[in-house]
């Protein structure tokens, strides 16, 4: 998600980012309104900051240098550094030659550049832990665009949100449960997104503009998280055929059985104990979308949801357990006490090798799902 900076210098601004989509798409945009009008095609020079070597790298690092020092002739000039992979932690901006290219850079960047000279970096690949990153971060109007991580908790409601938004723009309307499918099937990726909702956009065509989950299922492939959500949702719904058709086919795409074990199976039978424990306790009745789950436990005093798996910010993660509430109805409580018995089981046969990776996944899930 984006987290733009107020601007320290109003000449130097930097777009970096694991996002590498929405990164080089702002970075356009911002050279467009960066560079001079008056000063034509001569008023704008741009360094390809990706290099294939250490020595390249830092060669493309004293072009800006010079650039940078060296007055327009018309108006204005914007200094471009696109796609820069000299911040990265990797064997090229770990070099020496690198480094002290980068020392001096923000050297003149923070002795101040001439008033009519602007400069504008770009880079997906960045350690910000360096020291160029931390003094840069001081002196320029900073975007960062960081991909969401899909194996951190809470993942799903900040890439809702992130659909939402961008389907808005394009005018398309998402059911709830299309939206929910959607972003669980994009894993939150904005090129992914923005790609999806342009097929979307462009199979609707001018005048329907409602996407319900039958649409989204027949056009949008599955990302790996969608995989895993998948596997997850044949879980829920009680679908033992589907359910070890995905594991075959995600151990056949090289996911390893134990992350299948610990990021898939186990959080969805856990959500399913636990929505089914507060169903039961508070007589709480099936939810009618994941999402109005949330104001159910909104009504619940503190210390009956105190148990519940939290998000960094320390809020409930209402996402997993809204999904598992709609379809906990399908399972009894023992059963799902015995799943997690079983969840327990295939993890220690996994870590000391003592079954085959597949079937202890399979045993597990078995355990679970049979009538």
């Amino acid at each position: 998600m984006p987290k733009p900076k107020a601007a320290a210098s109003n000449n130097i601004t930097a777009v970096v980012g694991s996002d590498e989509g929405t990164v080089k798409a702002r970075a356009r945009e911002l050279a467009d309104r960066l560079a001079p009008e008056e000063a034509g095609e001569f008023g704008v020079e741009i360094i390809d900051g990706a290099a294939d070597n250490a020595a390249t790298g830092a060669a493309r690092v004293h072009e800006t240098i010079a650039a940078l020092q060296t007055l327009p002739f018309f108006g204005g000039k914007l200094v471009w550094l696109k796609s820069a992979n000299v911040l990265a932690d990797s064997p090229i901006g770990r070099s020496n030659g690198v480094l002290e290219a980068l020392e001096a850079l923000l050297e003149l960047l923070q002795n101040g550049l001439a008033p009519d000279v602007r400069f504008l970096l770009s880079a997906t690949e960045t350690d910000k832990r360096r020291t160029f990153y931390k003094g840069l971060s001081k002196l320029a109007d900073l975007h960062v665009f960081d991909k969401l991580d899909s194996s951190k908790t809470g993942w799903e409601e900040e890439a809702a949100v992130l659909v939402g938004q961008h389907a808005e723009k394009r005018g398309l309307e998402f059911s709830g449960e299309a939206s929910e499918l959607f972003t669980l099937l994009t894993g939150g990726d904005t090129r992914q997104i923005d790609n999806e909702l342009e097929k979307l956009d462009l199979y609707l065509g001018p005048g329907s503009r409602g996407v319900d989950a039958a649409l989204v299922r027949a056009l949008v492939p599955m990302s790996r998280a969608g995989v895993i959500f998948e596997l997850g949702n044949a879980i829920s719904r009680r679908d033992l055929d589907g359910a070890l058709d995905l594991i075959a086919q995600l151990l056949h795409q090289g996911e390893s059985a134990i992350g299948l074990l610990l990021v898939a199976i186990v959080p969805t039978v856990r959500n399913l104990l636990l929505a089914k424990d507060l169903q039961a306790r508070y007589r709480l009745a099936r939810p009618t979308s994941p999402f109005g789950f949330g104001k159910t436990l909104e009504r619940l005093p503190e210390d009956a949801i105190a148990h519940l798996p939290r998000k960094k910010d320390g809020t409930v993660n209402l996402f997993g357990l809204g999904f598992a509430a709609a379809e906990a109805h399908r399972f009894q409580l023992d059963r799902l006490r015995g799943g997690m018995a079983a969840c327990l089981q295939a993890n220690v046969q996994l870590v000391t090798g003592q079954l085959e990776p597949r079937l202890a996944l399979e045993r597990a899930v078995i355990d679970l799902l049979r009538d």
